[in-house]
């Protein structure tokens, strides 16, 4: 996206506020109308001036008042003009940041999970940041400042014109120098600045990544590693960014140059004309008020192209993640379901993540109401990716996802979701109260049912000890919590939800011996009357599942319930042999060491 492109695509943001936009652009007219007349009014007046002075005489008032008359007036409304752009252009430019800010965030969420896997949160949060703040910027300097100035640039080379042609002829030549010069220079840097821009954001995401694992780096002594890659990073930013800074500051010192040279120029060759009487006084004041105005003008917008260069990948970032469209979206004419009872089933289910390994093949199997269906299989062969097909990561390339009998890419995300309650293998926790943490899973709901959830998830032991119970603040991502505790939050909120279908995985792999024997008996008792998922890699703990479905390479190779799968002496029965062998040992062993 050129600089161009995106200039014009960030002046199309304005939304419910082009009509104020719209009213600030005519204003912006009117003050670049108005910036000449000053300059023409005093060559005017310094004429009427030498003209009396040459006949002898003194000027009358009946000359000079309209011409003072009409600098006052346009003074005034030059004044008014200029409050009343700086006024809301400033309000407006706060307004649109924070309405930029507000569509980036509900965009990233709405982003299938797929991309959040690929993509840096630390990264992330900078584009929103540093994108809408350089969208505000540029729509502040542009209706506050810039559109005047280019708009009196476009007017300058007629007016000139027609005051002098040969003095306003220089003024062409150095408009169109720099105009040249700024060309040359955007063409040198533009590649430069993008490989900046990427430093950045390396930057963005190493620091992240640091901050977000402090107890990792201090444990393993990692500290002076991390400084000096976060070094490394600052110097390879400093080695690009160097010569696009050495580029603007010859451009920069280039157009001063030329307007000390024009305004010399204008001055000599003014005499010259004034001596054989083609030029007055006057004019030649009027150009150096011209010439002045113009120096200004160009100064500052050589000032505002270059912080539009250096801002634009910063809103190219912006734009590239708003533009990624969702894999997985509402179907026109989506309907919402508002009651479920549970019945899923699988059609020939086929995906695949690159298009060339399947993740999933030809799955096909049906989930009655209150069935529990446990998953299990190797890492990678493809139980995490089943049940994502089910609440919609993604879309199966063929076959199809039924819930009561409707595919589910005609139901409403939202009322799909609605409908299924995750609880994941890493608790996930917000960095704020207990309480706010649970209302996630129903925000309707009361008092007495977080604590029944708590109860019913066995959470009440390490609730007692918190010092505001409920109202206790948990640190980022829950950190302040132990791992256990942190997943019984989790399965609580899970169980607020109350939902038809509950998905599971792993989720007592954080709790201890202890603590998931009695965790497993409250699942047991939620589990009934819906339909249930878990993706399972302790086997014990999915003994009383209705089916179980052992994966292999995205299919399903064994189904059957436990006892079934064990007499039949294949996959399943091997694994369940290891598991359980490894287990009397370790009983055993503690055993041993208890009796002596």
């Amino acid at each position: 996206m050129s600089l161009l492109k995106v200039y014009w695509r960030v002046l199309r943001q304005l939304g419910p506020e082009t009509r104020l936009g719209m009213i600030l652009l005519a204003c912006n007219i009117a003050l670049a109308l108005i910036m000449f007349a000053e300059p023409i009014l005093f060559g005017r007046i310094i004429d009427t001036l030498t003209r009396a002075q040459a006949q002898g005489r003194l000027v009358t008032w009946s000359e000079i008042l309209p011409l003072v008359g009409a600098w006052v007036v346009f003074g005034i409304v030059t004044i008014g003009a200029g409050v009343l752009v700086a006024l809301h252009a400033d309000r407006m430019s706060h307004r649109r940041r924070l309405a930029f800010m507000h569509h980036f965030f509900e965009h990233v969420l709405n982003l299938p999970l797929s991309y959040h896997s690929g993509a840096h949160s630390g990264r992330l949060l900078k584009q929103m940041l540093e994108g809408s703040n350089a969208m505000a910027w540029l729509l502040l300097s542009f209706l506050r400042e810039h559109c005047a100035s280019l708009i009196a640039l476009v007017f300058l080379v007629p007016i000139s014109l027609w005051v002098n042609w040969r003095l306003g002829v220089l003024l062409v030549v150095m408009v169109f120098f720099f105009f040249f010069l700024t060309s040359w220079v955007l063409r040198k840097t533009e590649s430069l600045q993008g490989r900046v821009q990427e430093y950045h954001n390396a930057l963005a995401e190493r620091a992240t990544d640091a901050l977000g694992n402090v107890p990792v780096i201090q444990s393993f002594t990692r500290v002076e590693a991390e400084l000096h890659a976060m070094r490394a990073t600052i110097d390879a930013l400093l080695a690009a960014q160097i010569p696009v800074l050495s580029w603007w500051a010859i451009a920069a010192v280039a157009s001063r140059a030329s307007a000390t040279l024009t305004v010399l120029s204008i001055f000599l060759v003014g005499t010259w004309l004034h001596i054989n009487g083609l030029a007055t006084i006057g004019e030649i004041v009027t150009f150096m008020g011209f010439a002045t105005m113009l120096i200004g003008k160009l100064e500052a917008l050589v000032g505002f192209i270059n912080s539009v260069f250096m801002e634009g990948p910063k809103i190219r970032d912006f734009f590239e993640v708003i533009d990624t469209a969702p894999q997985v979206h509402d179907r026109p004419g989506a309907i919402d379901i508002p009651h479920v009872e549970g019945r899923v089933a699988f059609e020939n289910v086929s995906f695949s993540y690159d298009g060339k390994r399947p993740a999933v093949a030809d799955l096909t199997f049906v989930a009655h109401p209150g069935d529990t269906i446990a998953l299990v299989g190797a890492t990678g062969s493809g139980k995490s990716t089943t049940l994502s097909l089910l609440h919609r990561v993604f879309d199966p390339q063929s076959g199809r996802v039924t819930l009561d009998g409707h595919d589910i890419r005609d139901v409403r995300l939202v009322s799909l979701r609605r409908h299924i309650g995750v609880v994941f293998q890493e608790p996930m926790l917000f960095a704020r109260t207990i309480r706010d943490n649970l209302l996630v899973g129903r925000p309707e709901a009361t008092e007495e049912e977080l604590w029944a959830a708590c109860e019913r998830a066995q959470a009440m032991e390490f609730l007692r000890r918190q010092p505001e119970g409920l109202d206790t603040e948990v640190a980022e991502r829950g950190r302040s919590l132990s791992g256990g505790e942190r997943q019984r939050l989790s399965i609580a909120r899970a169980l607020l939800k109350d939902p038809p279908v509950l998905i599971l995985d792993e989720a007592t792999s954080a709790l201890d011996a202890a603590t998931e024997q009695k965790l497993q008996l409250a699942l047991e008792e939620v589990m009934k009357g819906r339909t249930t998922f878990v993706i399972a890699h302790r086997l014990a703990t999915i003994r009383h599942a209705t089916r179980i479905l052992v994966f292999d390479q995205g299919r399903v190779i064994e189904t059957g319930s436990f006892d079934e799968l064990v007499a039949r002496g294949g996959v399943f029965a091997s694994l369940a042999r290891a598991q359980f062998m490894a287990s009397e040992a370790e009983d055993k062993a503690g055993r041993t060491v208890v009796e002596t």
